[in-house]
């Protein structure tokens, strides 16, 4: 039942209260108006307030079918007009015509006249007493003008809808009687009944419908239940690799759910060709990269991570830069080096805001360093033999090629240049699950400066350099490395461990860390330095006759201090993957007992945001505390709090136990002896 607003009770109030009502008589009073001598006052009479909408439709529709309802007018009080007090959207869309000059000025509209006392009363009962059809019997009534021949473009331009409306109006018309029985009842849903016709097999929808609880008749579901068996082209990463017009002109078959929006609601039903498809693809893929030389190449529509982890990688050499590649390498770091700069004077300022904007802009140009570095990276012709590719397909359907992929067997034939790339004594799965942590402490790990960064690495040097002093095991399977890559495998891969086999000193670290003097591994090594300094004569000659006479243990064992002194792992920015990281490994590097976080050293170079962030890890009753002080008096207390608590920064969390069983006994008696047992 339709309900009565205010505005139409009053009207019928109103109208009740006058004179009798004089009935109009449509064989007396239905008279032809010219469209000129119509109006449409603001007189109260017609009882419509809300705005008339979808007017240019109406118009659209009386062109192509006629005027199928007349208006309801009265005489206007000057005589010579009619006023429309019912019919208002009738009106505008006549007047919209022949403003188009679709219909004449005059164009003759059936009206019925009625009296002044009555126009109310007529306004509203035209209104009030009607009924709205069901959405069924619309959907019914446009199947039954299709089936008398009507093409769906005229349907669709006699109604102003476009013919997808109509498609989807006949679409609900084919719905399993029984299922729009339920809907007329308003036990079905329109959602449901839109879902359960993307088929019209009957039989199917009822399935569907109510063989489901009614906790699983959600639409979504059913819609699921009805295409379980078909891809979905908007989702399946199979679809967008092979392209759904490639599909269909190979004679693929589709379905179409028309109630969808957009690209979605495309479902295909031949899975075998689609796969064909892919497969035909991904080998003329296969084919092109098997021409640059790899020693198979295997073409697979989807390659999960776990497959991947089957295989090692093959190194990769990197090339000498061009001329223009090295000229933009150059520039790029240098414009990096004043980021740092500015980095850091935006922090002494407390500017952080500007301290942020510069980060950004620095971690932008360092991914341009590092894809400029990525390109530079290939495979040699030799590692090429030895190993293959993958072709794939990645989640969102695009190819993708595993290239430097050694089987098992190939791993072992070039063991040597995988030891390279693993640097010495570290599984593949160790090395994954490594870089897997380093990269997720660095996520959450406070933006450093580039500056801050060599001060950090620069005491990370040190102690390294204190440890493989003593460590003589580590440090003689160090050097004996580089020197079988130099000189038995043939190649130059030496200069990138992290120490120089040539014996070129790292001593002089004040300039990242002005603190480094002083620092305990730096006096640590000193002490043993000058312990060995006071037994070796200083004459080459009688220096060589000393080393020839002294034990092998403790030739190693001087061995390991001149080796320590080489380490090298200072990074010129902040980075997730730490140079050393073998070595840290190898003799079990702490920070914590070489390394306190402090104002000085590190807190007043980070952001405030960054401190808290720190104190919260160590101290996180102090936050709310800290946040409202000075960054200068925050730095100092986050000094205090972190004393005792064994924090480090996350460059300092990469390192991780190390299983040094292989390790000789005796070096962990000798890493526990003073300065000078080492030098005895």
């Amino acid at each position: 039942m339709n309900a009565i607003t205010y505005t139409e009770a009053q009207a019928l109030s109103n109208a009740t209260a006058a004179a009798p009502l004089e009935a109009a008589d449509p064989t007396k009073n239905l008279i032809l108006v010219p469209l000129s001598q119509l109006v449409l006052r603001p007189t109260g009479r017609n009882v419509r307030k809300m705005p008339r909408m979808s007017v240019p439709e109406l118009a659209a529709s009386i062109q192509r079918v006629g005027l199928l309802q007349n208006l309801i007018v009265i005489p206007a009080a000057d005589g010579e007009y009619y006023e429309v007090v019912a019919g208002g959207r009738r009106f505008q869309a006549l007047k919209l015509l022949a403003k188009k000059h679709r219909i004449g000025k005059d164009w003759e509209v059936p009206c019925l006249l009625v009296a002044d006392g009555t126009a109310r009363t007529a306004s509203l009962t035209e209104n009030v007493q009607r009924e709205a059809m069901h959405p069924a019997d619309q959907f019914e009534a446009f199947a039954a003008l299709v089936a008398e021949g009507r093409p769906i473009e005229d349907i669709a331009a006699d109604f102003s809808v476009t013919p997808l409306v109509v498609q989807r109006r006949l679409k609900l018309a084919n719905v399993s009687p029984r299922l729009m029985a339920d809907y007329r009842a308003d036990t079905v849903t329109l959602d449901q009944l839109m879902a359960l016709a993307i088929t019209d097999d009957h039989s199917a929808q009822e399935r569907a419908y109510y063989e489901a609880p009614t906790w699983q008749r959600n639409p979504s579901v059913l819609r699921e239940r009805l295409t379980e068996r078909e891809i979905d082209a908007y989702r399946h990463p199979l679809v967008r690799f092979v392209g759904l017009d490639t599909y269909e002109q190979a004679g693929g078959a589709i379905r179409r759910d028309l109630f969808a929006e957009d690209d979605a609601g495309v479902y295909l039903t031949d899975a075998a060709l689609l796969e064909r498809l892919a497969q035909d693809k991904l080998a003329s893929m296969a084919d092109k990269v098997r021409a640059e030389g790899w020693a198979w190449v295997d073409a697979a529509p989807a390659a999960t991570h776990a497959d991947l982890q089957a295989f090692q990688r093959a190194p990769r050499e990197r090339r000498e830069p061009t001329k223009r590649e090295a000229q933009r390498i150059e520039k790029l770091q240098a414009k990096m080096q004043e980021i740092g700069e500015a980095i850091d004077a935006a922090i002494d300022a407390d500017d952080e805001d500007r301290a942020e904007a510069l980060q950004e802009e620095g971690e932008t140009l360092g991914e341009q360093l590092q894809e400029l570095e990525d390109g530079l990276q290939d495979y040699s012709a030799n590692v090429k033999a030895a190993s293959g590719a993958i072709v794939t397909i990645d989640r969102n359907g695009e190819a993708v090629i595993h290239r430097g992929l050694m089987r098992e067997a190939e791993a072992k034939a070039l063991r040597t240049l995988e030891r390279l790339r693993q640097g010495f004594g570290n599984a593949e799965g160790d090395a994954a699950n490594d870089d897997e942590c380093g990269m997720a402490d660095d996520s959450k790990a406070p933006v450093l400066s580039d500056k801050l960064a060599q001060r950090l690495s620069a005491h990370r040097t040190a102690a390294l350099q204190i440890e493989i002093a003593r460590h003589p095991q580590v440090a003689l399977a160090a050097l004996v490395h580089g020197m079988v890559q130099s000189v038995l495998h043939d190649n130059h891969y030496g200069r990138d461990l992290p120490l120089n086999v040539r014996l070129t000193v790292k001593d002089r670290l004040e300039s990242m860390a002005p603190d480094w003097p002083d620092s305990p591994a730096a006096v640590a090594l000193r002490e043993i330095q000058q312990a060995w300094r006071g037994k070796l004569p200083e004459d080459s000659a009688a220096l060589f006759a000393a080393l020839l006479a002294m034990e092998q243990g403790e030739l190693v064992k001087l061995l390991a201090v001149c080796v320590a002194s080489t380490v090298d792992v200072v990074t010129p920015r902040a980075t997730s993957q730490q140079p050393g990281a073998e070595l840290a490994q190898a003799v079990g590097l702490d920070m914590a007992a070489w390394w306190k976080p402090n104002a000085e050293g590190y807190f007043r170079h980070v952001s405030k945001a960054a401190i808290l962030q720190a104190v919260g890890e160590f101290a996180p009753n102090e936050v709310s505390r800290l946040a409202k002080l000075k960054k200068a008096d925050i730095a100092s207390e986050a000094q205090r709090l972190a004393d005792g608590t064994g924090w480090m920064p996350a460059m300092f969390k990469t390192e991780g136990p190390q299983d040094r069983a292989e390790i000789n006994s005796t070096e962990t008696a000798a890493a526990d002896e003073p300065a000078e047992a080492l030098a005895a």
